[in-house]
């Protein structure tokens, strides 16, 4: 009997080793071209989501695991973003200049289009898309979103360990996601490539 639990258990682990490994073989294929069953094998990455941190933190960068992560489940999202129509807009406050003069409420910095930072444009561009824009201090502050009002789809700006993060708590909430990485990590004076996010509002404008 402790035979058979035994080679049980040695089959699922090997076949779960496997599993994880495709995926993470098609994850960083994504980062190029467009990938088949994309969702079946971020499922698989979310559930393998620790172990392989871990991994990464120890022989490689943890970063990298989230770029390929995102990129698998934006292939797997676009189509159906497509099709919502209660859609935001999630942004970190860090991309906002260090003057800012805007004030913070629980849902986020209420930016007042001071001319100062990107903000002024996002705030215009996301009225001309159908977005509501959301700019907070820290992924905690969706829930207060969320509280507020009810939405189909987010899009999400932010670093990519910060995307995928945001992506696996709005699945549970059935918000579908796709995200936008920021030009680089950090606490203030982030970036974002202006012409990327217009990019992607017009590739999901339906």
């Amino acid at each position: 009997m402790y035979r058979t639990i035994g080679i049980i258990v040695t089959i699922i682990f090997i076949s779960s080793l496997l599993l994880a490994t495709l995926a993470l073989a098609m994850s960083r294929i994504s980062l190029n071209r467009h990938v088949w069953l994309s969702g079946f094998f971020a499922g698989i990455l979310d559930f393998f989501y620790m172990p392989l941190k871990y991994f990464f933190y120890k022989f490689s960068d943890p970063r990298i695991l989230d770029k390929w992560m995102v990129s698998l489940k934006n292939i797997s999202n676009k189509n159906t973003f497509m099709k919502t129509n209660k859609r935001m807009i999630i942004a970190p406050h860090c991309m906002r200049a260090m003057d800012c003069p805007a004030s913070s409420t629980k849902t986020g910095i209420q930016c007042i289009s001071c001319g100062k930072c990107i903000f002024s444009k996002l705030k215009d561009d996301s009225k001309t898309y159908g977005y509501d824009l959301y700019i907070v201090t820290g992924s905690s502050f969706v829930k207060h979103v969320l509280k507020e009002k009810s939405y189909d789809a987010a899009l999400l700006i932010a670093c990519d360990y910060e995307l995928n993060k945001v992506m696996m708590g709005l699945k549970g909430k059935k918000i579908v996601t796709y995200g936008i990485p920021m030009l680089n990590d950090g606490c203030f004076n982030t970036e974002v490539e202006y012409e990327k996010v217009i990019e992607t509002l017009e590739m999901l404008s339906n």
